[in-house]
């Protein structure tokens, strides 16, 4: 790639934009650009407007810390000057009346919405036309399908996602690029499709935990917080893999990579006893996803059957006969094992896990198993994804960075140490 604007990262483009050496316009245009391109191929947006982005950007103020950087937002969130569509025929055209909240927000932080980008089906499950744009032939990953492919191919340099199991982590490692899922309910869910009430988190993308950390900080209107805490006293990081005998090759080459990076910069470095614990509360995050999803996708399920997959249809039968008592319950055991896990992170900074069995499957019929990530979920707790190397087939490979609730800050710090870590040992 050359150093065309849309090569540039989020932060970097807004510097040059304040200091008057890009200009709003131009940024859009060669996003656009990118997007005309390639997105033939990749697939990555769902809907776009071109003439309405050029206008979009002619008219921008460059104000906010945003200063008029191109966003593309997940099309499971509502834009009112753009179809949301969620992935599903029933929604086919549909046009909500406002922006949700995190939309709104990204304006009045001075952001530019470029488009929306696939996602699966209501979130979960059968994939869009998106594929990974490191090998057409491999899936980007899901939910947050199209937005992680589009960041990573330089389309745009912010992105949203959300996340009910997975789907911000896995297709960010997938695609090469940083996803954020922070901490349960940092951001406002107005506006957003929910799957899941318990679980659902908005999370963000982009090219560098720096450019990530500023859009995040930058919706929720406060100042990004320091990255390079950890130069003079190294993290302690505690290496544990859920699941370790799912994982592959490439998955456990990029979590050596890490460790090594990180040992080699002196960063203290433990492998966690087993946590057996921690496996049992997959079929707790089961219950509570389906049943979750019964209830969030009634409507549908009553009044368009039809329309809906047989993976929909079948799984939100399941959830419905999930009684309210055993719901409940099955958050009471995740709300128990969240209090109980903090004790994992006594001494430590961060935990270092994956965030993929591996690199991306072939073809794009399946987004990939959600199994390292969708406890983390459970737990609430901020997860960082950064790129670390690539995989046997050429394709991207990551590592996971996971710290307590509320946490978030001390997780970007952490992740953006591991990033500089492992540049300096390329």
């Amino acid at each position: 790639m050359t150093d065309a604007p849309n090569t540039l990262g989020a932060v970097e483009a807004a510097r040059r934009i304040e200091a008057g050496t890009l200009t709003v316009e131009a940024l859009a245009d060669a996003c656009l650009a990118r997007v005309a391109e390639r997105d033939g191929e990749v697939g990555a947006f769902i809907h776009i407007d071109p003439d309405a982005v050029r206008t979009a950007a002619r008219s921008a103020r460059a104000e906010g810390p945003l200063r008029g950087l191109p966003v593309a937002v997940k099309d499971l969130i509502d834009t009112a000057d753009l179809p949301a569509e969620y992935g599903s025929p029933i929604y086919a055209g549909n046009r909500p009346s406002e922006d949700a909240a995190v939309v709104a927000r990204t304006k009045a932080a001075g952001g530019l919405i470029l488009g929306k980008t696939v996602t699966t089906e209501f979130a979960w499950r059968r994939p869009g036309k998106t594929r990974n744009p490191h090998n057409l032939g491999h899936t980007p990953g899901g939910s947050s399908s199209g937005s992680a492919a589009a960041v990573a191919d330089f389309m745009v340099p912010l992105a949203f996602g959300t996340q009910t199991a997975g789907s911000v982590i896995r297709p960010a490692a997938y695609c090469g690029v940083v996803g954020f899922k922070p901490t349960f309910a940092t951001h406002d869910r107005r506006g957003v499709k929910l799957l899941a009430e318990y679980l659902d988190t908005v999370g963000t993308f982009a090219r560098s935990v720096e450019d990530v950390a500023f859009f995040d900080y930058a919706l929720r209107g406060e100042t990004m917080p320091p990255l390079d805490g950890f130069d003079g006293s190294p993290p302690r990081i505690g290496i544990h893999v859920p699941f370790a005998d799912r994982i592959d090759e490439d998955a456990a080459a990029a979590l050596e990579r890490a460790r090594i990076a990180a040992q080699t910069a002196r960063a203290s470095v433990v492998a966690l006893v087993d946590w057996t614990a921690y496996e049992a509360m997959e079929a707790v995050h089961t219950t509570v996803m389906t049943a979750g999803a019964a209830r969030a996708l009634a409507w549908e399920y009553d009044n368009a059957r039809d329309q809906l997959s047989d993976f929909y249809r079948d799984t939100l039968a399941e959830g419905r006969a999930i009684d309210d008592a055993a719901y409940y319950e099955a958050q009471g055991k995740a709300d128990r094992f969240r209090n109980e896990a903090v004790a994992r992170l006594d001494g430590l900074d961060a935990i270092l896990t994956v965030p993929a069995s591996g690199e991306a499957p072939a073809g794009i019929e399946w987004t990939g198993d959600p199994l390292f990530n969708k406890i983390w979920t459970l737990l609430r707790w901020p997860c960082v994804t950064i790129p670390a190397g690539r995989g046997s087939h050429g394709l991207p490979v990551g590592v996971q960075i996971v710290t307590g609730y509320g946490e978030d800050a001390r997780a970007l710090a952490v992740a953006a140490w591991l990033e500089r870590a492992l540049a300096a040992v390329e």
